[in-house]
């Protein structure tokens, strides 16, 4: 397998961690969607969801064990969190409300997440499930900012 599809599918080695590697690699997201959200707002986070998610896909589908949905395979943690914040402000609570909220729609997949991860198939699974977290994530995580209104 190429070493940028390695980099990439495991965000930067984020995904190689001993312990939780799906919460170390939306951990490792976060500056990332901070600098582009301050830099070209929801807008630029989007397309850097779009743009992740695609090349995620893609690299995943070239790997051999992608059709297991491996640890070490983060990207998909990237493409969720960025998504869970891609239509708030940059701020620290927020921020830190998202990654709990997506991290806990992530572990749990309620319904459809876990019926998509189980029933789509390869390296699309590994990706969608994350999305659907992120979507149930994102909706909540918005409820809180109108609420909060920081």
């Amino acid at each position: 397998m190429a070493r940028l599809q390695l980099i990439l599918l495991s965000w930067f080695g984020a995904g190689y961690s001993p312990k939780a590697p799906g919460t170390v690699g939306s951990a490792a997201s976060l500056p990332f969607a901070w600098v582009i959200a301050m830099a070209w707002g929801s807008s630029g986070l989007l397309i850097a969801v779009v743009i992740v998610f695609l090349i995620g896909w893609l690299a995943a589908r070239a790997t051999v064990e992608a059709h297991k949905d491996p640890g070490w395979v983060v990207v998909d943690e990237v493409a969720g969190q960025w998504l869970t914040l891609a239509f708030i402000p940059p701020d620290l609570f927020l921020y830190s409300i998202g990654f709990i909220l997506f991290r806990l729609f992530d572990i749990f997949k309620p319904w459809p997440i876990r019926f998509l991860e189980q029933n789509i198939p390869g390296a699309l699974a590994i990706m969608i499930d994350d999305i659907g977290a992120a979507a149930y994530a994102g909706i909540t995580l918005y409820l809180v900012f109108l609420i909060v209104g920081v």
